[in-house]
């Protein structure tokens, strides 16, 4: 239920059987399981929104990390992530009260003037949870997409993801979130751990490896003949894929012990493990000539495709790098639900996003973040052929918001306000 989940802190004091606040004792135990919540814990956590929103000010949380939104650069600060925490938490609860439920339906029946479906949404206590995308089979499970489709989804998405050009680029955007996070770390931490340091190095490493034995770009329907034939040098065996695999190993070795700040590119790292492990034998080598580094490239696609299956993190690493050209997990503040029309003809997806300020920044960053998570899920909805027309809609809410209707990408994104 949704008040399960608040935990937050309450002048000083942690929501645990109860929380005291202002002379006020708020038992959180008797509303686990019921939405019958007294309008003074509205109140009381309503003023806790507010100053949270006002020392979270233009910071937001994207792809489970902190976002200082004005030049998008991460913030690493425990206290300023607990209190992230702590405000959504808040926020999916507060969403629950009735005239919050009234505002939301009374907003979106005056904004929408015929532009969308109106489904009653966010009603439900786990409409109101939110949801980490990090697999094919959590969007399935969402979508209630059916075993054979979801065999057809995997048919479908694995000889596009798996191709050599979409492996190589996933795996260098894992690299180089890491060192830039690995940095920026270093920037905020006077004495860097000796496992961090090696896990740096490491890095470099696996790198210059890539760049180093990196096969010429192609266009593969191109003739053999159009291709510039490789440098003549001294020959050397012909490397494999299971040296990166190996020196993957060594560092999440080291970052496992020093994980703080990089769960993120851990979580990452051992997705594109899952890749490597499958192609080890592979040579990787942009100097044994044209022919063979097709064969060579040709064999990773085939190996990654016959054995990534559908709940592979690995695979829907590839899937955000093929749509979006980023690897990061999509987070969903609220996950909202799929409302289908009498007919069954037509279906609405509605998801919603919790943000600390009205700022257009903040706002577009939102609706951008939405849209991505939206799109994800009408893909897979139109690769598993499922029945019907699914239209997208977006929610954001923030304090003293103007409410407002947003049209990007031929989406409806509705900006709420938190009040009471």
């Amino acid at each position: 239920m949704a008040y399960k989940h608040v935990r937050i802190l309450l002048h000083g004091q942690k929501y645990r059987n109860t929380i005291g606040n202002g002379g006020m004792k708020m038992s959180t135990s008797r509303y686990i399981c019921s939405e019958h919540v007294p309008a003074e814990w509205y109140e009381k956590a309503f003023s806790h929104i507010v100053k949270l929103s006002q020392l979270l000010k233009n910071v937001d949380s994207i792809d489970g990390r902190l976002v200082d939104i004005d030049d998008y650069s991460t913030v690493v600060n425990e206290r300023m992530e607990q209190r992230m925490h702590n405000f959504k938490s808040i926020v999916r609860s507060f969403l629950g009260s009735p005239l919050m439920q009234k505002a939301v339906k009374k907003n979106m029946a005056t904004l929408a003037s015929g532009k969308c479906t109106l489904p009653d949404c966010f009603g439900k206590p786990n409409e109101r949870e939110p949801m980490t995308v990090n697999s094919l089979t959590v969007v399935c499970n969402f979508l209630n997409i059916s075993a054979q489709q979801r065999k057809e989804v995997r048919f479908t998405v694995c000889p596009q993801v798996t191709q050599h050009r979409i492996w190589m680029g996933a795996l260098e955007e894992t690299l180089n979130g890491l060192k830039s996070e690995m940095e920026t770390l270093d920037h905020h931490c006077y004495s860097p751990s000796k496992g961090r340091m090696m896990g740096q190095q490491i890095v470099q490493s696996c790198l210059n490896f890539l760049a180093d034995r990196a096969v010429i770009s192609c266009d593969p329907d191109s003739t053999s003949w159009m291709r510039p034939k490789p440098a003549r040098v001294p020959e050397s065996p012909s490397r494999k894929w299971e040296e990166v695999l190996e020196m993957f190993n060594h560092l999440l070795k080291c970052l496992r012990a020093n994980e703080e700040g990089l769960h993120l590119y851990v979580s990452k790292l051992e997705a594109m493990k899952e890749g490597l492990s499958q192609i080890k034998d592979v040579l990787v080598d942009g100097k044994i000539g044209y022919k063979e580094a097709r064969h060579q490239q040709s064999l990773l696609q085939k190996k990654l495709r016959k054995t990534l299956g559908h709940s592979s993190q690995c695979l829907f690493t590839l899937l955000l790098y093929y749509l979006y050209g980023s690897i990061g997990d999509i987070e969903v503040d609220v996950c909202g639900g799929l409302y289908g029309s009498d007919g069954g003809d037509r279906f609405c997806l509605y998801m919603g996003r919790i943000l600390t300020s009205d700022d257009e920044k903040m706002v577009q960053s939102g609706v951008k973040q939405l849209d991505r998570a939206l799109g994800l899920f009408k893909f897979i909805w139109e690769t598993a052929k499922m029945k019907g027309v699914l239209e997208l809609q977006g929610h954001l809410w923030c304090v003293e918001a103007e409410e407002r209707l947003i049209m990007y990408r031929g989406n409806v994104f509705f900006v709420h306000k938190i009040s009471i």
